[in-house]
């Protein structure tokens, strides 16, 4: 047989930020292809209502709210994980936030906030669930990260930095953990319709400027993203590893 499979049974997986918006949707996905799903982020409600779809599946749930910033919690988090399930198979590092702030208005206060939730929790969770990828000699390891990590957009230094610094983590991850056979990839999107860019994308000039810079002239849908992160969860993607896939309609042939 020459079609690997992209199916998930039996795997466990971890998604950070999975309250809403994109982690919601990977959450979602993974489930669907058959994994169970330990869902984080700091807002419990939204992850209980995740996870009333994903059993609604007929997969398992966990519910952990946490704060990916804080050391001790990733680490509780992590152990709690393998206390229910016994392995970690799938880590999707989506945990982010952004502040638009040009370069002269940032902030001591907005740095340190974007590089913890963007850069720190992800690598603190990755090195957390490493620790037991290692151990039981595989893993997969996906970054979400950004094409704002890759070229130059108007605002947010802060946010760039996080994602560019989130794609060569990426790498020398992939090179350290590759012997334990951890595969560490990440994905950079472009706009897609969530409701954290609902407003942004009600802007009709907004939306011009980035279909302009876009080649199929749309903005992106959220199961185009799910897609490639079970792709790189499952078999099918078991010989890619260290690589940044934009999912991006194209957008980083050239700048914005």
């Amino acid at each position: 047989m020459y079609l690997p499979s992209f199916k998930l049974e039996g795997e466990t997986a971890i998604v950070t930020g999975a309250g809403r918006g994109i982690g919601r949707a990977i959450a979602i996905g993974l489930a669907e292809a058959g994994a169970n799903v330990a869902l984080l982020s700091r807002t419990e409600s939204d992850l209980k209502e995740t996870a009333a779809v994903i059993q609604k599946l007929g997969r398992e749930a966990l519910v952990i709210p946490a704060d990916v910033t804080n050391r001790i919690e990733v680490h509780n988090a992590i152990q709690g994980v393998v206390e229910e399930w016994g392995r970690i198979g799938i880590l999707v590092n989506n945990a982010g936030m952004n502040i638009r702030s040009k370069a002269l208005d940032v902030t001591d206060e907005e740095w340190e906030s974007i590089m913890n939730t963007n850069l720190k929790s992800a690598f603190m969770m990755s090195q957390e669930a490493g620790r037991i990828m290692k151990d039981q000699q595989g893993g997969r390891i996906i970054n979400i990260a950004s094409v704002a990590g890759h070229v130059a957009l108007r605002t947010g230094v802060v946010y760039a930095s996080t994602k560019a610094a989130l794609i060569q983590m990426t790498k020398v991850l992939a090179l350290e953990w590759g012997q334990y056979n951890i595969n560490v990839n990440s994905i950079g999107p472009w706009y897609f319709k969530t409701p954290l860019t609902e407003k942004l994308l009600a802007d009709e000039k907004y939306v011009s400027d980035i279909l302009a810079v876009t080649p199929l002239k749309r903005i992106g849908e959220l199961p185009e993203l799910v897609g490639p992160v079970v792709f790189l969860s499952s078999k099918a993607g078991s010989y890619v590893s260290g690589q940044t896939l934009f999912v991006d309609g194209g957008m980083t042939i050239h700048g914005f």
